[in-house]
């Protein structure tokens, strides 16, 4: 798989970068790669929620879905951002990234409350 997403604002980081692309990791189902297409080689590991965390159910804002045009739940899907260390790789689930996967329109939203952590351990699964 490889779709072209387009953030409605940059995501931290990455300014002013906007337009990018998911790619998918060979061989690591729901891993992937999420590029900048601006050719600077930007890019960071993401993980698709839906598949690899069953149990993390993060709540948007009405506005917030507005804003990326969902009209549905099901056209939503949940990214998290991995960030691999040398001994362990940590995600962030105080921060995801929610795309419209009709349209490749997304965002990265900062959660409200302290329920998620930004720095959780990812460990593995049988998936």
């Amino acid at each position: 798989m490889s779709a072209a997403l387009t953030f409605i604002a940059s995501p931290p980081g990455f300014a002013p970068a906007v337009d990018f692309v998911l790619d998918d990791i060979d061989g690591a189902l729901g891993l992937y790669s999420l590029r900048s297409t601006g050719g600077d080689g930007t890019r960071m590991f993401v993980l698709d929620a839906g598949i690899l965390l069953p149990d993390y159910a993060p709540e948007i804002s009405d506005e917030q879905a507005e804003s990326l045009q969902l009209e549905t739940p099901e056209e939503a899907m949940v990214l998290v951002v991995a960030n691999p260390g040398d001994d362990r790789t940590t995600i962030n689930l105080m921060a995801p990234i929610v795309v419209n996967a009709v349209t490749g329109r997304c965002a990265q939203f900062i959660l409200d409350g302290d329920k998620w952590p930004i720095r959780a351990e990812l460990v593995p699964s049988a998936v």
